[in-house]
Order: structure tokens, then sequence, then C-alpha cells
């Protein structure tokens, strides 16, 4: 089946362009949530995966990222990225009643995830967390660091490029043009949410409150954007409901890496015991 596009209206008046990828008679629904720079029709491939699998898929591009409007790489209040994540979910539900919905966050998309799941506490059946932003694998520049949090509050709409180092992104020959020849990615980034990220960052890099609902933390052993370190710090405070994968010697877009069938299949098989208890489960009447 094609992908649907439709959109939402967020709280500040910009039109978030959203995509489902429909699978007729579903076991269950995946929630997808994009990285920095870029937008979640790079993820068409991801989801015509799962989709043979019978796994539904609804992705939506950050307000500033992609099709969505805004200003690239703003927001006024980094919560209101927590709440589009909140607004997929309840599209997840709406379009795929009583089915079992997971999550899944990749890089600043990881991050965010991260924050909503212990944050908002949703009622989900799991969440899959790949190369989230919780160290930098590289030294930011730190007169750029410096100077945005001397703009934040006086000029927060300040832009400055991203350091993403596209060469960085997967060992797949393909994915550096790609993404670069990409009309709807960006390098841009505001003071203000720039500095919101990596003060995000430096709050779950300290969380140890575990996790509420099954979580997969995923990473490449040689994540060169974001750290590998930072998820197994992560891990080791947070045991509960939580599951570890380092993947030796890929990068950070595990799901465009060379072995991405190896991945897909390990988050399949670490889905199918959570649908297969759903499914167990006596309906409530």
């Amino acid at each position: 089946m094609q992908p649907k596009e439709f959109n939402w209206t967020n709280d500040n008046g910009n039109n978030i362009y959203a995509v489902e990828w429909p699978v007729e008679d579903a076991r269950a629904v995946m929630g997808l949530v994009h990285g920095l720079g870029e937008h979640c029709r790079r993820y068409d491939e991801l989801a015509a995966w799962y989709n043979e699998r019978g796994i539904a898929v609804l992705a939506y591009d950050r307000q500033g990222f992609g099709r969505s409007e805004g200003k690239p790489g703003y927001a006024e209040n980094y919560r209101e990225y927590i709440d589009e994540i909140a607004r997929l979910l309840v599209n997840c539900e709406s379009h795929y009643p009583d089915l079992p919905v997971f999550l899944y966050g990749h890089s600043m998309g990881g991050q965010l995830l991260l924050r909503y799941l212990i944050r908002r506490h949703p009622q989900i059946s799991g969440a899959i967390v790949s190369a989230p932003h919780l160290q930098t694998a590289f030294t930011p520049n730190p007169l750029l660091v410096g100077l945005g949090k001397l703009l934040r509050n006086v000029y927060p709409t300040f832009t400055q490029e991203n350091q993403l180092n596209t060469s960085l992104l997967s060992r797949t020959p393909s994915v550096k043009p790609a993404y670069e020849a990409d009309p709807y990615t960006h390098a841009k980034i505001t003071s203000r949410t720039g500095i919101d990220m990596l003060e995000n960052a430096a709050e779950l890099d300290a969380y140890r409150g575990g996790m509420k609902v099954p979580t997969l933390l995923m990473h490449g052993a040689a994540d060169g954007i974001t750290s590998p370190q930072g998820s197994k710090e992560f891990a080791a405070r947070n045991p509960e409901n939580l599951t570890l994968k380092i993947w030796p010697e890929l990068y950070h877009e595990l799901h465009l890496e060379p072995e991405r069938e190896q991945v897909h299949q390990f988050v399949l098989a670490w889905m199918e015991p959570l649908l297969a208890e759903v499914y167990r489960s006596p309906k409530s009447v």
C-alpha cells in the first residue's frame, strides 16, 4: 500500500507534516521520531520492512524540519518537541485502535523519546531508542556553544550550523550524497534549541529512575556522532525494563547501515514476545 500523507496544526499554528505507511489487518503500529536535521521520509525503507511483517508505521516531521512549518532548528520551548510525540501517539492509537503501539526514536529523536517516556509515562507496549544523543562522540566547538549560551535568551533564534558530519552517518556509500542532495534536510540549529538539546542530554546522562515500559536501546560501536558510551552508561544506571544492544563496527544510522537487515531482525525479535503478551492477555470489557 502507498504511504498516506496527513497533517496537524501544533499550538504555535505550524502545519506539521505526517505520513502513514498503512497495513491491512495490522498486528501492531509503530510511531517514528526522526533525528536532527532530517525528516521522516528518510525512513521509507524502514517502514516498508515493517509493513511486510504486519506492522503499520506513522511518522512526522518535527516543526522546523522537513516539510513541516516553523523556523529551521527552532522551538521556543523544548517541551514543544515532546508534545509532538504525544500527538504522534494519539494518531497511532486513532488510526489503529486497540493495537499494540511501539515508539521508535533515532538520534535527537531518541533523546526526545527517552525524555517523553520518563516524563509522560505513556501506555505503550515498548520503545526502541536508536543512537540517542546522550553524549556526543566529538567535542562540540566551545566557541559556538559559548555563543549559543550567551544568545539563548537575548537572541534565541540566532542560527548556526549543527556541526553534523554527514560522512559519519552510515558506511553505506549512497547515504552521504543522498542526504546532502535532499531538499528536506538542513544543517540549522538555533541558539535556544541547541543549548536546550545539550542540557536535555546532560539531564538524561545523569538519570537513574529506570524505565517504566520495555525499552530497547541500540547504538553502533563506531558511531562518531552520538556516543555509544553514553548509551552504555545510561543502561548501567537504568537496568529495569531496558535491553542494551551495541552493534560492533556500525555507524550512526543503524537502519541505513549495510547490516540493516540484521538490525531490523533484532528489533523485531525483541518486539515479538511483547506482542505475544498483548495477544495472550484477555481484552478488558
